[in-house]
């Protein structure tokens, strides 16, 4: 969720805003906090049944959200004056999240989340940036989009082809956990939100060759100018709302336990 200022190709307005990415991380924005809303219900208030998370509609509204920070997370990188400095702020974000998380409660502990992904991500990029690696083109962004689909069920020991099974890890790999950032979790690890390096390297790449592609070509005004004003103040805040939302959540949640006697 990155909230740096997209420079416009106009040299006229160097701290221009693409609107368009403001306004759909906005309401991903939105739907995050509604999710993590449905989650507590489920889990830290137990009015819905844990049933009804654990539905393939959970699991694409689930996607909807991360897939959507990711791809435009990875566009920014072609705005962002220092990517280095970008993954730092991530990463200690990343830090603050899991010792506040591992205090609370366990269940709600946050380890290798998507602020981490984003964190590492980036880091990659700025890697690949400095090695002049710079792959523009739809061609490319399909390639690693169809790489993300290929490792997505990484964590879960397979690697596969439209449900198809392609390889299955051997579980010796996971056993240690100590590669668990990278898509390999131990046998015992946990995380209330878990996007490690792997798959979701490969996604975010998808997004930074289309901002590659995009900038060469040049933003259209639709781009530009298009905004839904309150979900564009959103996105261009998304990283503090994302910190903030979650002790509001829980501030909540223990407001309703509260209320129905629980």
């Amino acid at each position: 969720m990155s909230h740096q200022h997209e420079q416009s190709p106009n040299a006229n307005a160097p701290h221009q805003r693409v609107r368009l990415f403001d306004t759909i991380r906005g309401f991903s924005v939105v739907s995050m906090v509604l999710f993590h809303f449905y989650y507590d219900l489920v889990f830290l208030i137990g009015i819905v049944p844990t049933s009804a998370f654990f539905t393939l509609a959970v699991d694409i509204w689930r996607a909807s959200i991360s897939w959507t920070f990711l791809l435009i997370a990875g566009v920014m990188c072609t705005f962002s004056r220092n990517n280095l400095k970008r993954a730092a702020v991530y990463g200690a974000v990343a830090i603050a999240i899991y010792v506040v998380t591992s205090f609370i409660d366990k269940s709600v502990e946050i380890s290798f989340g998507i602020i981490y992904c984003m964190a590492a991500c980036t880091l990659v990029a700025a890697i690949l940036m400095r090695l002049s690696f710079s792959p523009k083109g739809y061609l490319w962004a399909a390639a690693f989009f169809i790489v993300f689909l290929i490792l997505l069920k990484l964590p879960s020991g397979t690697i596969s082809v439209f449900g198809t099974e392609l390889l299955r890890i051997p579980r010796g790999i996971y056993e240690s956990g100590w590669l668990s950032w990278l898509g390999l979790p131990g046998v015992d690890f946990m995380s209330a939100d878990y996007y490690p390096l792997l798959p979701y390297l490969f996604l975010y790449l998808a997004g930074w060759s289309l901002g590659l592609t995009w900038k060469q070509s040049g933003y259209t005004q639709s781009f530009w100018g298009f905004s839904i004003a309150p979900l564009e103040f959103i996105g261009a805040h998304a990283l503090p709302v994302y910190v903030l939302h979650q002790p509001a959540l829980l501030g909540i949640s223990q407001l309703v336990l509260l209320a129905i006697g629980r």
